[in-house]
């Protein structure tokens, strides 16, 4: 019998591109093999022409059972058997009239071959595109997803790490992820992610935050006794809160809508969240107070994670994050990396140490063992230039020469778009609240 074996290929992968399609073992997530008569398919044409031959006809060449054809397979399934007309050259063929079972209503129930359009690359931007974002609908993360692929399938994800994982996993195509705010500063748990996973950034987006006080439907602020939100949006509101008279309990919650959602969620008349206004419409919370952020310039800014990188252009601006790590002692080797980009007038935008986990301390020599003399660390930078420069390969080839570990995380076009309410207010849903006010630009 004329066998098939096909396996559907994750959205967003493509028999031409990285995602190459071989016929290898199972758990392959790209893998699409097709056999014939015994014979292994390999080219993407002939592999087209085998599930033309294979959704056309199932030939039936089985002994027969009780004077009766043996039953034939469709797609893996037992066909229903029917009239079997007169064979030529005395081969059976049993083919399936859909519109003969249930009179065709079997016809939605069955399963449909493969189509070209299942194997092509996700769209760069797109409503096919799906995103993941750490928190619930109504979540800062979530408003950064739509504002970075406008009309995309946003999933949300209870932690970060879930995020990379569904990234990984070609559960989602990419994943949108805080990593500095202009008032908070660095999220560490994601630049830790981003040296343990191997995704790419491929963009930044830059979005101003606007806080709002929300509570249930006919709650007033004198009946309040605690508020909730992320320990940033707390921080954040603190002189804001102090300033309106309110004598309630701040408590820390996993995140800004997650607090609106429990609050709804349990019906707490007598606790208030700090989130934003999207979330207040999603929950039916009502809003006391708009726009509570200590400071006007709170913005934080996002990276896009995908699993291929980008090919980085000269065409417009582009910003390359890397990290290393040195293992020789002193101050001089951190002055000789930065003196390879400061020689060639390449900006740095940011530079942040983190514990180097796998040798967090260094120790002297055999004169003095056990005595712990420094803690190791790794370097990230960002730098305002892309990796089509000459400028930057050249500084990065000597970064190399004085580092004992160099990785390039991504170069990517930075966010150019202006801190306005009209660029932060795309989402992944229609919002019917009023936009937040300008925004100065952070740098």
């Amino acid at each position: 019998m004329a066998t098939a074996s096909l396996i559907k290929a994750p959205v967003g992968q493509s028999p031409g591109t990285g995602g190459r399609m071989v016929a290898g073992r199972g758990g392959g997530g790209g893998v699409v093999r097709c056999s014939l008569q015994g014979a292994v398919v390999g080219g993407r044409a002939e592999w087209q022409s085998s599930c033309a031959v294979l959704s056309s006809k199932v030939a039936g060449l089985g002994p027969a059972v009780n004077g009766r054809a043996a039953p034939s397979f469709v797609n893996g399934h037992v066909a229903p058997l029917v009239p079997e007309p007169a064979a030529k050259d005395g081969a059976g063929l049993d083919l399936v009239p859909v519109s003969s079972v249930n009179g065709g209503g079997a016809a939605r129930n069955l399963p449909q071959p493969l189509r070209i359009s299942d194997l092509s690359p996700a769209p760069m931007h797109g409503s096919q595109l799906r995103v993941a974002y750490q928190g619930v609908p109504g979540a800062y993360s979530e408003k950064a997803a739509g504002k970075a692929y406008p009309g995309c399938d946003a999933i949300p994800c209870d932690q970060f790490e879930v995020a990379f994982s569904a990234v990984e996993l070609w559960i989602a195509d990419r994943a949108v992820l805080p990593v500095e705010n202009s008032l908070g500063g660095s999220i560490h748990r994601n630049y830790d992610l981003l040296l343990r996973h191997r995704l790419h950034i491929v963009g930044e987006v830059q979005l101003p935050v606007h806080h709002c006080l929300m509570a249930l439907p006919g709650v007033r602020k004198e009946c309040l006794t605690r508020v909730i939100s992320h320990p940033q949006a707390l921080a954040q509101c603190e002189h804001t809160l102090t300033a309106m008279g309110l004598n309630v309990v701040r408590e820390a919650f996993d995140d800004t809508a997650g607090a609106a959602e429990y609050v709804a969620a349990n019906g707490l008349r007598d606790t208030a969240a700090i989130a934003s206004s999207r979330a207040a419409e999603l929950y039916g919370m009502e809003v006391l107070a708009d726009g509570i952020q200590d400071d006007c310039g709170n913005v934080t800014r996002f990276v896009m994670l995908a699993r291929e990188p980008i090919v980085p252009r000269t065409d417009r601006p582009f910003k390359t994050s890397i990290v290393f790590a040195h293992d020789k002692e002193g101050t001089s080797v951190l002055f000789k990396v930065l003196s390879a980009f400061a020689f060639r007038d390449i900006t740095l935008t940011k530079i942040e140490s983190r514990p180097h986990r796998h040798r967090p301390i260094r120790l002297v020599d055999d004169a003095n063992v056990g005595t712990a003399k420094h803690f190791e660390y790794m370097f990230y930078v960002d730098f305002q230039a892309s990796l089509a420069e000459p400028r930057a390969q050249n500084a990065l080839a000597e970064v190399q020469e004085y580092t004992s570990f160099l990785r390039v995380l991504g170069s990517y076009p930075m966010d150019m778009t202006p801190m306005t309410a009209g660029s932060s207010s795309t989402v992944t849903s229609s919002d019917s609240s009023s936009p937040p006010p300008p925004s100065p630009s952070s740098t």
